[in-house]
């Protein structure tokens, strides 16, 4: 897997591999609103992710981009995700599917 220096030079190049969509993060779905798709935890792929930490470990400073693949093969896109203390909050079924790629 390929490592970042840093958030925008993940998110750059991902965008360039094809990962255009902007997905954020619902209690129970990754939720695009440019066209209005929701994905259930059955319903993607965690295709990588990549953990970035500030340098002055601040916790609100601390991220995870997610890279994400519908599983029928349409729609490829980013998830950016807090962790620790301002993580989102989720399902089980979302916390569980995000989690076993966390790190």
């Amino acid at each position: 897997m390929v490592q970042y220096d840093d958030m925008v030079q993940a998110l750059k190049e991902l965008r360039q591999r094809g990962y255009s969509m902007d997905f954020s993060l619902l209690p129970d779905c990754l939720y695009c609103a440019s066209r209005s798709l929701k994905l259930k935890p059955e319903d993607f792929t965690v295709t990588e992710t990549h953990r970035f930490e500030s340098l002055d470990s601040s916790p609100d400073n601390n991220a995870v981009v997610y890279a994400i693949s519908s599983n029928d093969g349409k729609n490829k896109g980013v998830l950016v995700d807090a962790y620790g203390t301002y993580a989102g909050v989720m399902t089980h079924e979302m916390a569980k599917k995000l989690n076993a790629h966390k790190f």
